[in-house]
């Protein structure tokens, strides 16, 4: 039997869960589930970590963890909005990738060169760039209208666009059709929930999530259909085998960990563009770095799969911008019995009975959660994203194969 494309086999699972938050939201009286403001809001928190999560893909991929993402990330957002506020916006996004880029020529220093632990040189930019950007902020930002040692004036941004006919808007005086909202009116089941998901997705789209979207199957191509992609593989799975090949191991480490900081940097310069805060202030990042490892690691070191991801963790969160009376929060925790459901079935089928009476149990307690109450805390939308690594890692570990040198430490001509 064939097997089935990624590209197929991803838009299954996507059509399968819209069917599902259909199907739910009934329930609670909602369409916040599959609103085109929620996908928009969706993609908004999404791209942050879809970037940072391709950035640690080209460093795992080439042996290296990269756990300081964060801290590149945080060197991207003050970079991103000092450039776009004394230069222009454009101008910061490139000195955002050049920040993020600087920092992971250092973690590229420490690891490949000096052999430092990986963990231990990615903590250590963590904490760095805080206080980096803490003592720029005092000395740059304080004498800028409107800055002060934690934040900067408004950040300009690069622009957005609606795609046109599919998602309406005018292009000059035309006022282009708008499709998917005409789908979405027709109130049709599951149909018309996908078009407004969809109209969501191309309506006022930053250009730097335009950049993000095409990265990834450009990434995929460069990782598996060049000789580029291939050497930088191989630094990954079998450096000394490389080696033997004539590959210079080192010098690929490098190129994957300094993309790797130069994407961190970009997703920073997009967290402090007018699509997702307008601003920088000290500490925004939140943590986006470590779910974009979360995301890398759910999507099983594929481009594919970590944007898969990144839209999953990015939904919750766009989902609770707009729960005003909390009952799409609600409507989730149904989901997520759902899921679960799903699992203990398919774990059954594997006769991996442990697993399935973990998943069962999981989601009886879900489903009396939902039944129980009529709505949820607030924190819970913002921690189901790690909720949702923390299954994927119980039940799906097996499945996932990281890089086989990814956090060696690698010497040339060791074997």
């Amino acid at each position: 039997m064939a097997k089935i494309p990624a590209w197929l086999r991803w838009s299954l699972y996507a059509a399968v869960g819209v069917l599902v938050l259909t199907t739910v939201q009934g329930f609670d009286d909602t369409d916040s589930l599959t609103a085109a403001g929620s996908s928009q809001s969706m993609l908004r928190w999404a791209v942050p970590i879809l970037l940072a999560g391709l950035g640690g893909l080209f460093a795992e991929r080439a042996g290296v963890v990269n756990i300081g993402l964060e801290g590149m990330m945080i060197l991207g957002t003050w970079f991103g909005a000092w450039g776009a506020v004394v230069y222009g916006p454009w101008w910061g996004i490139v000195l955002a990738v050049l920040a993020g880029g600087m920092g992971g020529l250092l973690h590229a220093i420490a690891t490949v060169t000096f052999g430092v632990d990986h963990i231990i040189s990615g903590v250590a930019i963590n904490i760095l760039a805080p206080g980096i950007t803490r003592f720029l902020s005092s000395e740059i930002l304080t004498t800028l209208e409107g800055g002060s040692i934690t934040q900067s004036p408004r950040v300009p941004g690069v622009g957005t666009f609606t795609v046109p006919i599919f998602g309406g808007g005018n292009i000059g005086t035309w006022q282009s059709p708008d499709f998917f909202g005409w789908i979405a009116a027709r109130e049709w089941f599951l149909v018309s929930d996908i078009a407004s998901l969809a109209k969501g997705l191309m309506t006022r789209i930053s250009w730097v999530s335009l950049i993000a979207l095409l990265l990834v199957p450009f990434v995929a191509w460069l990782l598996w259909r060049t000789r580029f992609g291939l050497r930088l593989r191989i630094c990954g799975e079998r450096p000394q085998a490389g080696e033997a090949q004539g590959i210079n191991v080192y010098r690929y480490k490098y190129i994957g960990v300094v993309i790797s900081g130069a994407l961190s940097g970009l997703a920073g310069a997009f967290i402090v563009s007018p699509e997702l805060s307008g601003i920088y202030l000290e500490g925004q990042t939140t943590g986006r770095g470590f779910i974009g490892l979360a995301a890398l690691i759910f999507g099983n070191w594929r481009p594919l799969g970590v944007l898969g991801g990144a839209l999953l963790f990015g939904y919750p969160f766009g989902i609770g911008l707009r729960d005003l009376d909390g009952s799409a929060s609600h409507s989730l925790i149904l989901v997520n019995a759902i899921g679960l459901g799903a699992v203990a079935i398919w774990a059954a089928t594997r006769r991996k009975r442990g697993d399935a009476a973990l998943a069962l149990a999981l989601g009886l307690v879900a489903a009396g959660w939902y039944l129980l109450s009529d709505t949820l805390p607030d924190v819970w939308i913002n921690i189901l994203p790690f909720v949702i690594v923390l299954i994927v890692l119980i039940f799906f570990a097996q499945r996932l194969r990281m890089p086989a040198a990814d956090g060696l430490r690698y010497r040339r001509g060791e074997h």
